[in-house]
């Protein structure tokens, strides 16, 4: 599940410069938010900034052009993050007077990133030999809804005035840094790529995505892991952002939306199945995470 951060007022007509990326920016001591609006289509529009930039849609739909590989489709509750100067290529396929497209770019000080990153590898060392970065290969992911929320913070304080706002918008952005880094980590774990530095936390996450119908418990997860509970569950939270327990529950939830995707199964059975004891528990689980009961979540699969 991804999270769409709110969208912001749109510029009143007469106010327009443009109808292509048109720009409002705040201007910060360490960042630059700028806010891009486009009201009709149009193709391969360059981009580029000399900061880090955090981009993030807020409405409609682009095409991005990255690294001269293929376009991929860009939603509202996704991010994308580019080096600096990176040139992005970008497609507005959809937009319109009615339906133009919003989104974010948040540049972001050298030096910020460099002293987060130092910080977090002298005091919150990762477990191994690994150490706190950006993955610049992992450029485009969905939102979680830590960073949403951030992303949303970010742009109220920038946009606000405040004698306060440098101070408050560092800090905010040092937090996104981090939640960026702890979404690409378990990004990388889910998917595999961790699995070759024989890290204790790869070993758990691909037990936990292999062992769904079973219960697992924070004492048999930390044994697996070789550490104390304590520890366990410390590593886990800071390298990952994201409790043992609620990234269990993430990952059943997942998979009974997999599981629905068939019209004949029951419900009853896919709860069973996933090792809840309780289906009504299954049931007001899933509607808290996916929005909707499992029953009308496999209604979309019957048509």
């Amino acid at each position: 599940m991804h999270y769409i951060p709110n969208s912001v007022g749109l510029s009143k007509a007469e106010s327009l410069q443009t109808l292509v990326e048109n720009r409002t920016s705040y201007t910060l001591e360490r960042c630059e938010l700028n806010v891009f609006e486009t009201y009709t289509r149009s193709c391969l529009v360059p981009l580029t900034f000399n900061d880090f930039v955090i981009t993030s849609m807020l409405r409609g739909k682009k095409v991005m052009h990255l690294y001269d590989q293929e376009g991929f489709d860009y939603f509202p509750g996704q991010t994308v993050i580019i080096p600096p100067s990176v040139t992005m290529k970008i497609d507005f396929p959809e937009a319109a007077d009615d339906n133009p497209t919003q989104c974010i770019a948040l540049a972001i000080d050298h030096e910020q990133i460099k002293k987060t990153i130092n910080y977090l590898n002298e005091f919150f060392p990762k477990e191994g030999r690994e150490k706190w970065a950006l993955d610049y290969d992992k450029y485009h992911f969905d939102n979680n809804q830590e960073i949403a929320y951030l992303i949303n913070k970010v742009i109220r304080i920038c946009s606000e005035q405040s004698t306060a706002k440098d101070v408050l918008a560092d800090l905010t952005l040092k937090e996104l840094l981090v939640r960026i880094m702890q979404s690409q980590n378990l990004n990388a774990f889910i998917s595999g790529d961790g699995q070759s530095n024989n890290n204790p936390l790869a070993f758990v996450i691909d037990y936990i995505k292999s062992n769904l119908s079973e219960k697992m418990n924070i004492n048999g997860l930390s044994d697996k892991a070789c550490m104390s509970k304590a520890t366990f569950y410390r590593l886990f939270k800071r390298e990952l952002g994201v409790s043992p327990n609620d990234f269990i529950l993430s990952e059943k939830i997942s998979k009974a939306k997999q599981l629905l995707s068939n019209p004949s199964a029951k419900v009853a059975a896919i709860s069973y199945e996933l090792g809840f004891s309780d289906a009504n528990y299954f049931i007001r689980t899933f509607k808290k995470l996916v929005g909707v009961t499992p029953g009308n979540y496999q209604l979309q699969f019957r048509s």
